[in-house]
């Protein structure tokens, strides 16, 4: 793989970090020529540290760029809820510039872990940077 793996989600505060890390492409048969992405969503405090495999689909960058929107105008996301692997959470606190951020795996163990981090506008220009950064080196086919 050209340049080494991505994080398409790189979300860093003092008593921890969540990261989604692309790490290749594969093509699915059933689907001819449209690919997924694999990776693995990295949680680390001092409490607890973690790993959880995850595929991400062109659908799930489009809405990945629709919650990057959405907590750029102040709302809450959540982000591949209800879908078979990992689930993100974003809650923003209105007060300060933080968000309390929830992974949350239902399909391989009933584990959620929360982490607080801060969101300043300097991470935005980054998140949105990553997302392009992955679409321009995996140009997975979309549907």
């Amino acid at each position: 793989m050209a340049g080494g793996p991505i994080d398409l989600i790189q979300l860093p505060g003092e008593g921890g970090s969540v990261i989604l890390r692309i790490t290749g492409m594969k093509h699915l048969k059933e689907s001819g020529p449209v690919g997924v992405l694999e990776g693995e969503i990295l949680v680390d405090t001092a409490f607890v540290q973690g790993r959880t495999p995850i595929t991400v689909s062109p659908e799930d960058l489009r809405e990945w760029q629709e919650a990057l929107d959405a907590l750029d105008a102040g709302h809450d996301i959540a982000w591949r809820e209800h879908l078979r692997g990992p689930e993100v959470f974003i809650e923003r606190d209105a007060e300060d510039a933080s968000a309390q951020v929830t992974v949350r795996d239902r399909a391989e163990s009933p584990t959620s872990v929360t982490v607080t981090v801060p969101l300043f506008d300097a991470w935005f220009d980054d998140a949105y940077r990553r997302l392009d950064l992955t679409w321009r080196t995996w140009p997975i086919a979309e549907d």
